[in-house]
């Protein structure tokens, strides 16, 4: 029995393997939009499918940021100036696309563009703080994909959303996770949705990576600390805020090669069978998926167990 068992195991990963090796036909012809440009996976995503000969559009929310992605990058690639979080910029984004791509349509939609805003105790924040980053993350994905889908759909393209570990498991306070919760829940919705019309939908799951975010989200930690008022202070204590913060920041687990990400997305872009979800990173696949399937008891054992205590915990 167990050896048929094996065998059919066998022969399940060896088709799934064939099948995910092959790609789709006429690559060059294609054109993909991506948010969130101006340096990260968004950036080394549009060098990586520009270097594969595919028609890259490729949105940033600096100037300076699409110069610098133009130099770097073939005639190919077209580069525009968007702001998620302004619906007036992601109208003039999808004209633009629009005239670029023409009755081809759009066969990559990739929603990169995100914000690491204040991940720290709930209670250290305040509404704007969570308006912020779901803002971005959330609302902005929301807005690129409606004003978009017509283009995606006519290319019965590709629609691609980057999400996070903190989207299966909430590790921290703060808007981050909520906002890829949802994230995955609106992915999730339109991959059912849009099954019908050909249209596929992938979620990536990247685990924590060094990217640009960092020494921002320090700085901004720091001074979040800072502005808390006396009696926060005193309930959490120094060392929480210390320990919390190297915690955080000094992870083993964090990668710096942004390739296994980026390589995700070109496999949902290119593959002609892609997943619905990609996980990137050893803590993503080892620590944080596994969590999350866990019963909450023991998952949130687990979690105290490795997060300092408050100055004034009372258990």
């Amino acid at each position: 029995m167990w050896v048929y068992l094996a065998a059919l195991l066998g022969l399940y990963f060896l088709c799934r393997w064939y099948q995910e090796r092959q790609t789709v036909e006429n690559l060059t012809e294609k054109y993909v939009f991506i948010t969130g440009c101006d340096s990260g996976f968004g950036n080394l995503l549009a060098r990586q499918l520009d270097a594969r000969g595919l028609r890259v559009l490729a949105a940033c929310l600096t100037q300076k940021g699409a110069e610098q992605l133009g130099k770097a990058t073939s005639e190919r690639l077209k580069t525009t100036i968007l702001d998620v979080t302004s619906t007036e910029s992601v109208a003039a984004a999808t004209e633009w696309v629009k005239e670029q791509a023409g009755s081809k349509g759009l066969w990559g939609l990739v929603n990169n563009a995100g914000i690491l805003w204040q991940m720290a105790p709930n209670e250290w924040l305040t509404k704007e703080d969570f308006v912020r980053v779901l803002g971005v993350n959330l609302l902005g994905t929301i807005d690129v994909t409606l004003q978009m889908l017509p283009l995606v759909r006519r290319a019965q393209g590709r629609l691609v959303n980057v999400s996070s570990m903190v989207g299966r498991f909430a590790y921290s306070g703060g808007g981050y996770s909520p906002s890829k919760f949802a994230l995955e829940a609106f992915s999730d919705s339109l991959r059912r949705e849009l099954h019908p019309f050909g249209v596929k939908v992938s979620i990536i799951e990247p685990g924590s990576f060094a990217t640009e975010f960092d020494e921002t989200y320090k700085t901004n930690l720091t001074n979040l600390w800072n502005k808390l008022p006396a009696e926060i202070k005193d309930l959490y204590g120094l060392q929480y805020w210390n320990n919390f913060s190297q915690t955080f920041f000094n992870s083993k687990w964090r990668n710096t090669d942004l390739c296994l990400v980026t390589n995700c997305m070109q496999h949902a872009l290119t593959s002609r069978y892609p997943r619905s979800r990609y996980t990137a990173g050893l803590d993503a696949k080892f620590i944080f998926i596994p969590l999350s399937y866990l019963p909450a008891s023991l998952a949130d054992f687990i979690v105290a167990y490795g997060r300092p205590r408050p100055a004034k915990a009372l258990c």
